[in-house]
């Protein structure tokens, strides 16, 4: 790195060894955030590699999604649907019935965790990475 024909007093190395110093100090932060982007994408597609592979396979426990699909859908029907209809059939019958609706809150983050809506896991390891 010597003196080139355009630079006889040499600042520009030194400017340029100056810049070096100061991006280790104040690193750019489009690159950090160009960094994180692509981790965070590499993440989503190593999820969508895994998710191809379980479709495509024919072993029903690696299915597991949707045995959980079908609890949600069914803990939604007892709650929403089945739930009220009985109790107000039985009512009508004349033979009143206590049932007891589900606790929605673990079903609803079961359901959002199973509609990738844990996407979010990935944005909050970009943000906590920044």
């Amino acid at each position: 790195m010597g003196i080139t024909a355009g630079d006889i007093t040499g600042m520009g190395q030194v400017f340029s060894s100056v810049k070096d110093i100061l991006g280790m100090i104040f690193p750019n932060k489009t690159e950090e955030e160009k960094a994180q982007m692509t981790m965070a994408f590499q993440m989503i597609q190593n999820q969508t590699d895994i998710d191809k592979t379980e479709a495509n396979s024919s072993d029903p426990l690696q299915h597991w999604r949707g045995g959980l699909g079908w609890v949600c859908v069914m803990g939604y029907f007892y709650n929403f649907v089945a739930q009220p209809l009985i109790v107000d059939v039985m009512a009508i019958v004349g033979r009143p019935i206590n049932l007891h609706p589900l606790a929605i809150e673990p079903l609803v983050t079961l359901t959002l965790g199973m509609l990738g809506l844990g996407g979010m896991h990935v944005y909050q390891q970009v943000k906590a990475g920044s």
